[in-house]
């Protein structure tokens, strides 16, 4: 297949796979036009106004499904950056993801993107929501877990009560961890916090984050672009006597995160810390609807715009799951993806 003379118009583009406790990661490594822009969040804006037909033939059918998630290496503005990355999903292109960076530092320092050294090496990874540094764990030449420290973390609004068509008048947080999320108690919606209840959950998801941002204007404290609800997050009892709590993600347009959501728990770990539920440096685990767990901490306070912030750790595992090489068939009437769900 190496050997392989592609045919005149065709697009090679290769990744590499991975999931970070169960929910995908395709990593794009060669085959993407340059992306332009003089930061970030103008590269972003750039890939979704003029290379988004590539993130739906990599994300959607028949190459990636509905809940596909991917991101593509960039080059780093921040002098202090080893790493720039976008992140691609469903919808389009989210603001920070942290089952996605638990992901590509396992997948950078295992395919041997970068060059580190040392058990414990670190990596400052920007995200259009800003720098992220971490720390990866190694043991017997692979990486064992990944440890981040998240973008600041913030509550927005505590209590509220937002009308949800077919599910009456629900009360709902709403807090930042890199992206907005609406919390709301699972047992609101009556259904159980597993895999096989996952399509009313998604059902649920969509309908309270389309009430939700009906309902109101979500302004982020310095960059416009990241100003809005990315999903719901319902918590409920942990299954494990060891674990905090469960919750079910359901982001983008109705796709539902195999993981604990790692902006999700910083965002969950701001709540908290509003409501002196959890101290400082106090770890807790939290389990995804398949029951894979990260765990996160308060490591800091401060001030983000107008809001009291915290600065969230969180830590959980990646594996890789294969290498690709993806074609593109200009003549192909599908060549740019579709979604059947």
């Amino acid at each position: 297949m190496s050997g392989w003379p592609l045919p005149d118009g065709w697009h090679r583009i290769e990744t590499i796979d991975a999931h970070t406790a169960g929910e995908p990661f395709r990593v794009v490594v060669d085959g993407f036009p340059e992306i332009k822009g003089d930061s970030v969040l103008a590269r972003r804006r750039y890939a979704r106004q003029h290379l988004d037909h590539l993130r739906r033939a990599l994300m959607w059918e028949p190459r990636g499904h509905a809940d596909m998630y991917g991101c593509l290496l960039i080059p780093p503005d921040s002098e202090a950056a080893d790493l720039a990355v976008l992140f691609m999903h469903n919808e389009g292109y989210s603001t920070m993801c942290g089952h996605g960076i638990i992901g590509l530092v396992t997948v950078a320092i295992e395919a041997g993107l970068v060059q580190t050294s040392g058990q414990q090496p670190e990596l400052a990874i920007e995200t259009p929501a800003g720098l992220v540094h971490t720390t990866a764990f190694l043991e017997g030449g692979h990486v064992r877990s990944v440890r981040f420290r998240n973008v600041p973390s913030f509550v927005v609004a505590l209590d509220q009560v937002v009308e949800v068509p077919e599910y009456g008048q629900l009360r709902y947080d709403l807090a930042f961890g890199g992206a907005y999320y609406a919390f709301l108690d699972a047992a609101s919606i009556g259904l159980p916090l597993s895999p096989e209840a996952s399509d009313g959950w998604i059902k649920a998801g969509r309908a309270v984050k389309q009430a939700v941002s009906q309902q109101r204007t979500i302004e982020h404290p310095y960059e416009a672009d990241l100003g809005f609800l990315y999903g719901a997050i319902f918590i409920g009892p942990a299954d494990k006597p060891q674990s905090h709590s469960r919750n079910v993600c359901i982001f983008a347009d109705g796709e539902v995160d195999r993981c604990p959501t790692g902006t999700g728990v910083s965002a969950c770990l701001a709540i908290h810390w509003a409501r002196g539920e959890i101290d400082a440096g106090q770890w807790i685990e939290v389990e995804s609807i398949i029951g894979t767990r990260f765990r996160g901490r308060v490591t800091d306070e401060t001030d983000f715009g107008l809001y009291p912030a915290i600065v969230p750790e969180i830590e959980g595992t990646a594996h890789l799951t294969g290498r690709h090489t993806f074609v593109i068939d200009p003549t192909d009437p599908l060549r740019n993806g579709f979604l059947l769900r």
